[in-house]
């Protein structure tokens, strides 16, 4: 945790942000303390080598009761888990790295791709990516990231 907490940027239980790697300039992201790992909602994930490393190819549907509009993305494989979400099921996932911006900040994180598309948000910011850069408030919302004008996102 950072020395000057009172200096950290408040963050409410849901924010907007950015995902700028993978070309989406606004998801609405849970914040969720009770994540360890940061998740990313994907589908039709298909490995592939790049130069000799590997990388995944996925889709999102960035906006929440829209499965019309698609990005397509791909990134480097980090690493592959078992991750177990909040229900108790266990699933192989792939963690890839990306940037993320909120607000004033903008760092590198680990995020897992699993298919969201049933969940009410597209993204769940963990408590790994909050620590020493946010405070949160869980009775708030929105209290950082820009609330998007008409959907901006690129899309393929």
């Amino acid at each position: 945790m950072n020395e000057n907490a009172n200096d950290l940027p408040i963050l409410g239980w849901r924010e907007w942000l950015a995902l700028p790697d993978l070309g989406i300039e606004h998801i609405k992201a849970k914040v969720d303390t009770g994540a360890r790992t940061s998740a990313l909602h994907a589908f039709l994930v298909t490995p592939f080598q790049r130069d000799g490393s590997d990388w995944v190819h996925f889709n999102i549907h960035p906006w929440q009761r829209n499965s019309r509009d698609v990005v397509e993305c791909e990134a480097a494989v980090k690493d592959r888990r078992i991750v177990t979400d909040s229900g108790g099921h266990r699933e192989y996932r792939y963690v890839i790295e990306t940037s993320i911006v909120l607000g004033p900040k903008h760092w590198m994180a680990e995020v897992t791709l699993t298919d969201r598309d049933t969940m009410q948000f597209r993204m769940l910011l963990g408590r790994t990516s909050l620590d020493g850069r946010f405070l949160v408030n869980p009775a708030a919302s929105y209290r950082v990231g820009k609330k998007p004008g008409k959907h901006k996102t690129k899309r393929h």
